[in-house]
């Protein structure tokens, strides 16, 4: 899907999987983690994400995500909206924030753990997202301190861009790069990504 002056389309995540169950979940790796971070109701809460990918060590130096980040993790897998992630959530999390960390280390040229404007810039057009100027500068903004761009700001602005996207493709049901929006709708949508 192409907007008119941007060819190409909606973008999406590398590496990210396809959506649906994951048989054997008890012999996947994994699981055990899932299992310890989730505790005894088998569900992930945006806490409990953070505490999980500071652990991993995502973000570098053991930082800890941005709490937002975490809540906007969970919400654009939240299929049940419940809040939380079930394993099979976290495991294509977990995929995606992988495929988002490997994308992110190779655009970032100088290995200094952040990235400059034109470096975020390569990295949303090689997602396939083709954006205005004037768009990926209020990106650059939002998400940018001093000019740069951290790994976890980073993965917030792909989960943003992802969930805006795919609330958008269910509304453009002709492809043509246009929706209309009741005003709660419009608010539900923006609040929830």
């Amino acid at each position: 899907m192409s907007y008119p002056g941007y060819p190409g389309g909606y973008g999406g995540a590398p590496g990210a999987p396809g959506y649906g169950g994951f048989p054997g979940q008890q012999q996947d790796p994994l699981f055990g983690y899932f299992s310890a971070v989730a505790g005894q109701d088998g569900q992930i809460s945006a806490e409990e994400l953070q505490t999980c990918l500071t652990q991993a060590n995502f973000s570098g130096g053991y930082k800890p995500f941005n709490l937002e980040t975490c809540r906007l993790m969970i919400n654009m897998l939240d299929r049940d909206m419940s809040c939380t992630m079930g394993f099979n959530e976290f495991k294509e999390l977990w995929a995606v924030i992988n495929g988002w960390k490997q994308h992110f280390m190779s655009i970032d040229r100088d290995q200094s753990g952040t990235v400059d404007p034109q470096e975020m810039h390569q990295a949303v057009t090689s997602m396939g997202y083709r954006l205005s100027p004037q768009v990926m500068n209020c990106i650059v903004k939002r998400y940018s301190s001093h000019g740069k761009i951290s790994f976890d700001d980073y993965v917030a602005c792909c989960v943003r861009l992802r969930s805006l996207t795919d609330l958008f493709r269910r509304r453009d049901q002709a492809g043509q790069g246009t929706a209309t929006f009741q005003y709660d709708d419009f608010i539900l949508c923006t609040m929830s990504s």
